[in-house]
C-alpha cells in the first residue's frame, strides 16, 4: 500500500506540475502579445483578467508543487489540487460549455486525471513510519 501512496503522491507532483507549467506558457504568451485576446471558455474570466489570473495560479500552482516536493508546506499544494478539480469540473460540466459529438472522451480524462492528482496530494499527510533502528529513541 506504501508503494501505491508513493506513486500516487509523484503522479499528482507531475500532473500540477505539467499543468502549472501549461498555464504559465500560455499566460507568457498572451501577456507578451499585448492584445489579452485568451479566450478558454471553460474558465470564468476573460481578457487581461484571465491572462493575469493564468499566470499567478501557474506561479502559485508550481510554487506549491515545489513546497510539498521539499516537505515545507504540504497544505498549499492540497489547496491548489483541490481548487483545480473545483474549476475544472466547474468549467466542463456545470457551465455552459458544450462539447461536439465524440469529444467528451478528452474531458472526462482530464477530470478523472486531476481527481487522482487530489488523492495523490491527500496521501501526503499519511504519518511518518515509526523509527525502527536502534539507538536514540529506539522502542524499549
Amino acid at each position: 500500500m506504501d508503494l501505491v501512496r508513493a506513486l500516487m503522491r509523484y503522479y499528482s507532483y507531475a500532473y500540477h506540475g505539467l499543468l502549472g507549467l501549461f498555464l504559465l506558457g500560455i499566460a507568457l504568451v498572451a501577456a507578451t502579445s499585448g492584445t489579452h485576446s485568451l479566450q478558454l471558455d471553460v474558465l470564468p474570466w476573460k481578457g487581461a483578467a484571465l491572462t493575469w489570473s493564468l499566470l499567478a495560479g501557474s506561479l502559485f500552482g508550481l510554487v506549491s508543487v515545489v513546497l510539498a516536493w521539499k516537505g515545507i508546506t504540504r497544505v498549499l499544494f492540497l489547496v491548489w489540487s483541490v481548487v483545480v478539480v473545483i474549476l475544472l469540473f466547474k468549467g466542463l460540466f456545470f457551465s455552459s460549455y458544450r462539447f461536439t459529438p465524440g469529444e467528451i472522451a478528452t474531458p472526462l480524462l482530464m477530470a478523472a486525471g486531476s481527481l487522482l492528482a487530489v488523492v495523490g496530494a491527500w496521501f501526503q499527510f499519511r504519518a511518518a513510519p515509526a523509527y525502527k533502528g536502534k539507538g536514540y529513541g529506539a522502542g524499549k
